[in-house]
């Protein structure tokens, strides 16, 4: 039987806003700023590939470029065994975005069609199922039942390679309903049952005491001492343990998931961060999911200082810290805490009342903290966080109310209703919602432009000092200005351990 796969014109432009010729452009130059923004299918082997892959460059005539892995194996590829493409690093090239697609493709990644089915996913966004079918058909190249089935295979091979689990559990685990699905998906999507992809494993991490080690990559650089420095400035007591050495660091925390609260650790090394955690292995797809916002690991510095640095004002702080990334944090209504609790105080200060709040309200798991739900503090009323002035309590006790109502729904894909229903709530203004969008929900446009220390180095810049003029700068640098804030916060001179207002990055 031929492996050649028949050639179907691809209307429009390529993926990555690149029309054709540029993306064969990119990838006869193994161009790296594409890689994990497009995917190349070539029609004579049957095979796709990553645009770095180190294979003889195939002819234009019979390359086709998908926008997802998905839409490739939907179309009768299978993935090259040499560039891995099911391995590279993600893209966020949705994320800023907020139309249906986007938001749909960040609902399947956080595991939507698994929990609710695509009807349950076209409710959540409004939208019958064959228009949803249809917007993704056209833009990504595959539709949400299929985009759904790879992000499973490709969480099974990871469990594969990198665990000793059975093939069996690794089965379930990743969300099939049988072995026979289970195997017949693997040879579709990576062209060999799954018993051939553990006799050829990726090098395996020794584990001492954990039962589930993963190794997930990103696109190097990565400014790690800075990530590290944030993690360990912001560590709540009980919550979060932060350890640097000679080595360099890690990070252990608990969190929520799906089946249980479970604690996991993570380390940078190399080109990649090492994870170690006791969770469930049904939740491991949310878990690295999760992991992989929270220290921002698909982000690509390239295009991301590329496009900074046409700002004369930026391009120095780009060359500084070619590797900065954006880190978020695990949970969205933690962030809603923090941001709440950090008004007009220093982030040491709020710091510990976060660990006052976690101690008396939180759940134990082993010798750690879980983070309160919002309905735990609902409950406890106002008086929950004790040191706090009485009108920031309020509004944590509304935030909390509101959250554990369903009245403000933290995981709306809708990031624009979202903001606007959290303005009802009172003490919450428009800094308090741009750190959300930020730092919780992993808005790569999000800036909120009235914080004080971003007004205090943009001033040292000669850019506007003032939110309104900041603001209106700021978007000369959109769809990156999370990573402008960053830059900025990163080059901001330490003047004092306490904000006489109600910012704190």
């Amino acid at each position: 039987m031929s492996s050649a796969v028949e050639v179907v014109e691809q209307p429009g432009l390529a993926p990555a806003g690149l029309d054709p010729e540029a993306a064969y452009a990119a990838l006869s130059a193994r161009d790296r700023r594409f890689d994990g923004r497009i995917w190349f299918g070539v029609t004579s082997t049957g095979v796709y590939c990553r645009p770095v892959c180190p294979a003889q460059t195939p002819k234009r005539q019979n390359v086709r470029f998908f926008a997802a892995p998905a839409a490739a194996v939907s179309a009768g590829f299978r993935a090259c065994k040499r560039c891995r493409p099911d391995s590279a690093p993600g893209s966020r090239h949705w994320d800023h975005r907020g139309d249906l697609v986007a938001r749909a493709l960040r609902l399947i990644a956080d595991g939507a069609v698994d929990d609710g089915g695509v009807a349950g996913l076209a409710s959540v966004l409004h939208v019958s199922e064959r228009h949803l079918h249809r917007s993704l058909m056209a833009e990504v190249g595959a539709g949400p039942l299929q985009l759904a089935v790879s992000r499973r295979a490709q969480t099974a091979r990871l469990l594969v390679e990198q665990s000793d689990l059975s093939l069996s559990d690794i089965a379930f685990a990743a969300g099939f309903s049988s072995i026979r699905q289970f195997n017949d998906v693997m040879r579709r999507e990576f062209g060999a049952p799954p018993s051939s992809l553990r006799r050829s494993p990726a090098p395996r991490i020794a584990s001492a005491d954990q039962p589930l080690v993963l190794r997930l990559r990103l696109r190097p650089p990565y400014d790690a001492a800075l990530m590290g420095a944030f993690l360990a400035a912001r560590a709540v007591a009980g919550v979060e343990e932060h350890v640097t050495s000679a080595r360099g660091w890690s990070h252990r925390r608990t969190l929520r998931l799906t089946s249980r609260a479970a604690v996991l650790e993570v380390h940078p090394e190399g080109d990649a961060v090492v994870i170690r955690t006791d969770a469930d292995i049904s939740d491991t797809s949310a878990l690295v999911r999760r992991v992989r916002r929270w220290l921002d690991l698909d982000a690509d510095p390239g295009t991301v200082a590329d496009a900074l640095s046409t700002d004369p004002a930026l391009a120095p702080l780009v060359r500084a810290r070619p590797g900065l990334r954006v880190p978020t944090t695990v949970d969205p209504w933690e962030t809603l805490v923090r941001a709440i609790v950090g008004q007009q105080v220093s982030v040491a200060g709020a710091t510990t009342l976060l660990g006052r709040i976690a101690a008396d309200h939180g759940e134990t798991v082993g010798a750690m903290l879980v983070f309160p739900t919002a309905g735990a503090l609902a409950e406890a009323g106002p008086d929950a966080a004790g040191g706090m002035p009485r009108a920031r309590a309020r509004t944590l006790h509304a935030a909390a109310e509101a959250v554990a109502t369903g009245a403000v729904d933290l995981a709306d894909p809708d990031l624009d209703a979202l903001g606007a229903a959290l303005l009802t709530l009172p003490g919450v203004g428009p800094w308090t919602v741009g750190y959300l969008r930020l730092r919780g929900l992993a808005d790569p446009d999000a800036f909120p432009a009235s914080d004080l220390v971003l007004r205090r180095s943009a001033a040292a810049l000669d850019l506007p000092a003032d939110a309104r003029g900041l603001e209106e700068r700021s978007t000369e640098w959109s769809p990156w200005r999370a990573y402008a804030a960053s830059h900025l916060w990163a080059a901001a001179p330490v003047r004092r351990t306490t904000r006489p207002s109600e910012e704190t990055p």
